[in-house]
């Protein structure tokens, strides 16, 4: 009788170590928070995109007239004191334009009118108070187009880590707070990943008919957010 049992006893005995490996095995249970954290800063840096557009009868008149209204617009910028490697061509476009003519049998007629042709200049000006300035300049000497400002910073990362240290501070509190009201605590950190949100500058846009005053510009502040996510341990 007690060899016919002895079988279930060992395959008990193996099976309760087994299960209570699996038990060791289990992660604790977790919680996880978001935090967030935003510094706002002054701008530094003001980025201007300008564009020439000149019309003629064929594409060369049409070019070598932008050609001539953009040359003096890059001297004016470095007359300004804006330095070579912060003036950068972003894009020259050539393009007919037609005249469209109604036939008597209902259909149109194309007829080439003249060329248009476009050169844009992306400039940087760290001499915020210069801004105005330059583009009521750029207007004088021949911008017709564009004009949008932004501002931004060189160097965010000082507002970066003073966003990341008030984000990680919120997901503490918010943790906290949580494990309060749920009448658990709160264990060691197992994972911390952030993710920067800046806030996009707004862009101004100014107009082309303008006034012997430099522009007005206000540059504001800029706004860097920083998103944590934080997984404490439950005891």
């Amino acid at each position: 009788m007690t060899k016919r049992f002895l079988p279930l006893a060992l395959a008990a005995a193996i099976a309760l170590p087994a299960a209570a490996a699996r038990a060791d095995t289990q992660p604790p249970p977790r919680i996880m928070v978001t935090g967030e954290g935003e510094s706002a800063i002054a701008p530094d840096l003001a980025l201007l995109s300008l564009s020439v557009m000149r019309e003629a009868k064929t594409a060369r008149a049409a070019l070598d007239a932008n050609n001539d209204a953009m040359a003096a617009v890059i001297a004016a910028m470095k007359a300004a004191g804006v330095e070579e490697r912060d003036l950068q061509t972003a894009g020259i476009q050539i393009a007919p334009r037609y005249n469209y003519n109604n036939k008597p049998d209902g259909s149109q007629e194309a007829e080439l009118v003249a060329y248009q042709v476009t050169n844009t200049l992306s400039v940087r000006v760290r001499d915020l108070s210069k801004t105005g300035e330059i583009l009521d300049k750029s207007v004088s000497l021949g911008v017709n187009q564009g004009g949008g400002i932004s501002f931004t910073n060189d160097d965010p990362e000082k507002a970066l880590t003073e966003a990341r240290k008030l984000a990680v501070a919120d997901a503490m509190q918010k943790a906290r707070t949580l494990s309060e009201a749920a009448g658990v605590k709160l264990g060691r950190i197992i994972e911390i990943s952030d993710q920067a949100v800046i806030q996009p500058p707004i862009p101004y846009m100014a107009k082309a008919e303008m006034r012997d005053a430099a522009v007005p510009i206000q540059a504001g502040e800029n706004a860097y957010l920083v998103q944590v996510n934080v997984i404490f341990e439950l005891k």
